[in-house]
């Protein structure tokens, strides 16, 4: 599903990354963000184990549901839009989640590298 006239890493249409969880900055269902998205939600990865405890060890818990927010908590194999630095600072730390090229919105690309996301690309 292409969402507006947004792009991806590679140059094409912005595809979906998730609807079940409902993610991204805006909510819909896609990595794409505007002015106010001061942390850059623009990397579409599919959570692990080991980088939703990395997250909780740099202050951000995603596992733990906040009903207040219409956040479930996301568990190893959902999909989520992730601030492109803290997805650069898990592959850093050897720990990034695997990413789905089509959903990571081009301007990821201010933090990381192509060649980073490609290589740790879903397949």
């Amino acid at each position: 599903m292409a969402k507006n006239l947004a792009k991806n890493v590679l140059g094409t249409a912005l595809q979906s990354c998730s609807l079940a969880p409902l993610t991204g900055f805006t909510r819909t269902g896609c990595c794409e963000t505007n002015a106010e998205d001061f942390g850059n939600h623009t990397v579409c990865c599919q959570v692990t184990d080991e980088f939703l405890a990395f997250s909780v060890s740099r202050g951000n818990d995603l596992t733990t549901p906040r009903p207040e927010y219409g956040f479930e908590g996301l568990k190893a194999g959902d999909r989520w839009c992730l601030c492109a630095g803290r997805w650069l600072e898990a592959s850093e730390a050897g720990f990034a989640p695997p990413v789905i090229l089509e959903a990571c919105h081009e301007r990821c690309l201010e933090v990381v590298s192509l060649a980073d996301l490609k290589y740790h690309a879903l397949r």
